[in-house]
């Protein structure tokens, strides 16, 4: 095996600093008594009070939660369907240029897709609003659903549903009663990455936003052109630990459904 030198652990340790650092230093000042957010003048949750008061912020927030919450759940019931299409239908005409669509998402700029789907909104005549910023993180928060859902069908044991079937359940109760409980984690987890994703996104909001449905990254990047401000900081602060939460859930999530397949394995096996 091959062992860990320092150079490796020297590298790795400025790697992290380069990408935390910052965070963590916005993070202590977003607690700084100081307006001057380069200045620390003692320990202050008040930043966090303002923020409360400020009304751009709080309809921002609202907006971006809204939009976060039907996009996953649209994304992740379509990236479930495709999932379960991409492992359980075998060979079909088209399926190349099926799966390429929706894994797309995964390796096209963000810039790419908010200026196709910004074209596409004006060709058909669709005003620019929360509808459309929807739409838009749908179209890519759905092929991470895919992902994750894909690798559990991909593990799951068929035996299940085929019993389910001989015992009288049609194809849709035996998806209902059997498939999508064990699946189920994998699906939430989906969900959740698929939030996380819309929470933070910038890039693809600017170009699908209206003038009445601006959300909080584009608030904040608003805000931060004219200067930093604490109540930016404290903000930040916020969706870190929002976006945070949301990775580490996903996280244990597959990996509790990464254990319960292998269990259901082995206990497949010694049956």
């Amino acid at each position: 095996m091959r062992k860990f030198s320092w150079f490796n652990a020297t590298a790795l340790t400025f790697g992290f600093a380069f990408l935390y650092l910052p965070m963590l230093i916005l993070i202590i000042y977003s607690f700084n008594e100081s307006r001057l957010v380069t200045v620390w003048a003692g320990f202050s949750t008040k930043w966090y009070g303002e923020l409360l008061q400020n009304e751009q912020f709080l309809d921002a927030a609202w907006v971006t939660i809204k939009v976060a919450f039907w996009s996953s759940t649209c994304a992740t019931i379509l990236g479930t369907m495709a999932a379960y299409i991409m492992v359980r239908s075998g060979p079909f005409r088209g399926r190349g240029l099926f799966s390429g669509m929706i894994y797309a998402p995964l390796v096209m700029p963000e810039v790419i897709t908010g200026l196709s789907l910004l074209l596409f909104f004006i060709a058909i005549g669709l005003d620019r609003g929360v509808v459309t910023i929807v739409l838009a993180h749908t179209t890519f928060a759905m092929c991470f659903v895919s992902v994750v859902v894909t690798s559990r069908l991909v593990s799951f044991d068929r035996s299940l549903e085929e019993a389910a079937l001989d015992l009288g359940c049609t194809p849709f109760d035996a998806f209902r009663s059997v498939t999508l409980p064990i699946i189920m984690p994998a699906v939430v987890s989906g969900w959740l990455l698929a939030f996380t994703l819309s929470l933070d996104d910038l890039v693809i909001a600017s170009f699908t936003s209206g003038p009445s449905s601006t959300t909080l990254p584009i608030r904040i990047f608003s805000a931060v052109r004219l200067g930093v401000t604490p109540e930016i900081n404290a903000l930040s602060t916020i969706m870190i630990a929002l976006v945070t939460i949301g990775v580490i859930t996903a996280s244990l999530i597959s990996r509790a459904t990464s254990i319960k397949a292998r269990a259901d394995e082995r206990a497949a096996e010694q049956s």
